[in-house]
């Protein structure tokens, strides 16, 4: 099983399952973007996007599909609840909220705080006070918790 990685992207997700399910790879790191910057890798993946997973005949290129595929293919674990449980529609949709609700404020962000240019940043995008500042203080102390696992603290040492 091979994935497919550069630092700080979304191949973060796949990488941390397989550690936290102690799963045997291979890794490549790459620079990004991959789609420019390694050689061949649009003929591994043709949206040039990470992550990618191969292992055996499949392909994977979706962050949160790969999770589900380990956790389907290489479980049981305790970090997927099965289909039998009746917790199991709950989970899958908190599995691919991200995807579907988080990833675009996320991107605008990361846009306009860290990666354009000084005169297009735009902070007010995260200075802004709005009704979900309540939340912040406890948001910060799940991630702190999930940030402080061995298998996450492994995938920053990967650069």
């Amino acid at each position: 099983m091979k994935l497919f990685h550069c630092f700080n992207s979304r191949s973060l997700r796949p990488l941390w399952c397989l550690e936290e399910m102690g799963l045997e790879y291979e890794l490549e790191v790459m620079p990004f973007p991959p789609r420019s910057e390694r050689e061949g890798y649009l003929d591994i993946n043709p949206l040039g996007t990470v992550p990618t997973l191969i292992d055996g005949n499949r392909t994977l290129t979706e962050s949160t599909g790969i999770c589900q595929y380990l956790v389907e293919q290489y479980g049981p674990t305790t970090l997927a609840v099965r289909q039998d449980e009746p917790e199991y529609g709950a989970y899958l949709n908190w599995l691919y909220r991200s995807d579907a609700t988080f990833t675009f404020p996320l991107a605008l962000v990361l846009r306009y705080t860290r990666l354009e240019p000084e005169e297009r940043k735009n902070p007010q995008i995260v200075e802004d006070y709005t009704i979900s500042e309540r939340y912040k203080p406890n948001t910060a102390r799940y991630l702190e918790a999930l940030m402080s696992r061995p298998a996450f603290q492994k995938t920053q040492q990967i650069k």
